[in-house]
């Protein structure tokens, strides 16, 4: 038996439908080396290690810790909501946020909330979510609601004497020509090694846009698995951008469904590694429908011992005629010691399409390298230059004032990873 299942298992209070699929998850057990989906990011040094559910009041907290994040805000700490620190102040009339728990003590069907089962073995932190989620964002989109002010999202790992573990499990809906921002900001509160484990259930409607922007800058011990479901009807948009920035695991599958004719997605993010860092994302991007379009940037950077994952799965599938589908993964390999591994897939079953995809591993542009130097700058100085401006490329497509904030984190981080 795992020691992680076992321990994770413990909290467990469900009914007999959410018992099976635990029960089945611990039949299962963790998927090795054998599995593609996990072929490059082993568990085993995670299977050996325990964490306590997480308690119902989450650690004091000072309020400086969301100077800076406006409102409306919604703060969860150690997997608990945070009342103290969230606030609504200034929530458009039409736009519903609650936590997931609230919603079910309103009357919400839990069982609506957790949506979709997951049956493969792989999915096992899907599978684990299903069983043992209490918490987690309820957010949902009038139809028609145009909505100017971003929700701040904030989950903070604070350290405490024991290693904690919580399940997220969240749902976004935009109604039919609804229009909504989200900023998600996944944060530490000294030296935490807990275990986050959330999924997320994004519903876009017909004519309706949600931009998402998400940091993830956890402990350099913390574990983070993350898998985003997301459904786009008829003419509908998805934009959204993935900073991966923290923990010392952090694993994030995207699935995109692109159902509905002309629907849209922009994908893009960056993946920091550093230290000895591992960073796991995999897209697996579905269009179904004509005339659907993806546009997917992301950057990778492995510096020391660190080790940098990437999967980008496109399947056009049979009579998706009309499809624009471009992928486009760019890494820099910093260090004699850090290792890159990306796979872009493309898998085309429709007609008069257009598809690309491609990925590189590599150095700094030598080129470039000596063209600053020449101007005069030290080379530590032209290097930092170069990496900074090869990371901030998939934040272009954020809102000025937006990409200004999440690009002073980056940089941030580049210079705590000694790469900028």
């Amino acid at each position: 038996m795992s020691a992680l299942l076992d321990s994770l298992a413990t909290a467990f209070e469900g009914g007999d439908a959410r018992r099976d699929v635990l029960d089945g998850v611990l039949r299962d057990g963790l998927p090795g080396a054998r599995s593609e989906a996990w072929k490059y990011t082993s568990l085993r040094q995670l299977e050996r290690r325990t964490f306590a559910p997480a308690p119902l009041e989450g650690p004091v907290v000072d309020a400086t810790f969301v100077e800076g994040i406006p409102a409306p805000r919604l703060v969860f700490v150690n997997g608990r909501l945070h009342a103290g620190l969230s606030d609504l102040t200034g929530l458009p009339a039409g736009v519903q946020l609650q936590s997931f728990s609230q919603a079910v003590a309103a009357g919400e069907d839990s069982a609506r909330l957790l949506g979709r089962r997951y049956e493969r073995a792989e999915e096992v932190f899907a599978r684990l979510n299903t069983a043992l989620a209490d918490e987690g964002v309820v957010l949902r989109v009038d139809e028609g609601v145009q909505a100017v002010t971003p929700i701040q999202l904030v989950f903070a790992s604070a350290a405490t004497g024991t290693d904690l573990a919580w399940h997220h499990r969240h749902w976004v809906e935009l109604r039919a020509s609804a229009q909504l921002g989200i900023v998600e900001h996944h944060l530490q509160v000294g030296d935490a090694a807990h275990l986050d484990n959330s999924v997320v259930h994004v519903h876009i409607a017909r004519d309706a846009r949600l931009s998402h922007a998400r940091v993830q800058a956890g402990s350099a011990r913390q574990t983070s698995f993350l898998r985003t479901d997301a459904v786009l009807a008829r003419d509908a948009q998805y934009h959204r951008v993935d900073l991966e920035l923290g923990a010392a695991l952090a694993r994030h599958e995207l699935n995109v469904r692109l159902e509905g004719d002309n629907a849209h997605l922009t994908a893009n993010g960056v993946l920091l590694g550093s230290g000895r860092r591992h960073v796991d994302t995999r897209l697996g991007i579905e269009h179904i429908a004509r005339d659907t379009n993806a546009e997917l940037l992301w950057r990778g950077v492995a510096g020391n011992r660190s080790r940098v994952v990437f999967h980008g799965g496109i399947h056009i599938r049979e009579g998706a005629d009309g499809t624009d589908a471009n992928l486009s993964n760019k890494n820099l390999l910093l260090s004699p010691d850090a290792e890159i591994d990306t796979q872009p897939t493309l898998v085309i079953d429709a007609e008069e399409v257009k598809a690309a995809h491609g990925a590189t591993v590599g150095q700094l542009d030598a080129n470039a390298l000596f063209y600053l130097r020449s101007r005069g700058l030290p080379e530590q100085q032209a290097q930092a230059l170069l990496s900074a401006a090869f990371c901030h490329e998939p934040l272009r497509v954020l809102p000025q004032a937006l990409r200004e904030q999440l690009g002073a984190q980056l940089d941030r981080a580049l210079v705590e990873a000694g790469v900028a």
